[in-house]
């Protein structure tokens, strides 16, 4: 059955309204009409059966017949601190990162990242990050689209980290301290952070400031991963020792 995420303002008693790109997808790709039905998602885990009760040239009309209980969504959540990366490499971390039960991505200006955003054009990646998020808990069936925010620096970053939450920084200059160790070694935590640097790592400086925080440095192994490839594996790895995946 197809899938619509709308906002949560969008839903009002028993009717939830599409706007935007989704009402020509559904009168025109799907060809849908008055009567067919359709899953409706407010993007923070409801999940509603409905089906079309009107179709407008700039909205769609939906009657709410009855709310689903949502099981795609991990209990632990993660967010994902990204250095920013060259070229489209966000935008793979972002759609790869929710396919596997991210709970947030925040974009780090960190000291390496080679491409440097200012003015309008952070809104407008924002955005556009948004929208991958988006298509892809749409395609992989999550009830929840996770939260990309704008591009920020290292002090806004660590004033948003909220107390007991686990900090975890793979770090390829880290030689003795591995993840798992870290895992297995400290109480279950109420949220985990993971600080992945952009292309070259982060710098030492940036390392010896975040081990002052508290945040666990540690390694993913012998061998030096991508910063496309870094974010996800230690996604992959914190959900799955914590049971929300395999």
């Amino acid at each position: 059955m197809p899938r619509f995420f709308v906002q949560p303002e969008q839903i009002k008693e028993t009717t939830a309204i599409i706007t935007g790109p989704d009402v020509k997808h559904i009168t025109r790709v799907l060809r849908m009409a008055v009567g067919d039905p359709l899953t409706v998602l407010d993007g923070t885990g409801a999940v509603y059966q409905a089906e079309i009760r009107e179709i407008n040239k700039e909205e769609i009309l939906c009657r709410l017949l009855g709310q689903e209980k949502a099981d795609s969504e991990p209990h632990l959540k993660v967010t994902l601190v990204q250095g920013l990366p060259k070229g489209d490499k966000m935008e793979t971390i972002i759609q790869k990162s929710t396919e596997l039960g991210v709970h947030r991505i925040i974009p780090l200006a960190a000291a390496r990242s080679v491409v440097k955003l200012e003015g309008k054009k952070v809104a407008e990646r924002q955005e556009r990050w948004q929208r991958v998020a988006m298509e892809a808990a749409k395609q992989c069936r999550r009830a929840g689209v996770p939260e990309v925010q704008r591009l920020c620096r290292w002090d806004e970053v660590l004033a948003g980290i909220p107390l007991g939450a686990l900090v975890l920084m793979p770090w390829e200059d880290e030689r003795q301290q591995s993840l798992k160790e870290v895992l297995q070694n400290v109480a279950a935590p109420s949220e985990v952070y993971l600080f992945i640097g952009p292309e070259g790592g982060f710098t030492p400086e940036e390392a010896a400031r975040a081990r002052e925080q508290g945040f666990h440095s540690v390694t993913l192994g012998h061998r030096i991963l991508r910063t496309e490839t870094a974010g996800p594996a230690a996604l992959t790895m914190v959900l799955y020792h914590y049971g929300e995946l395999g």
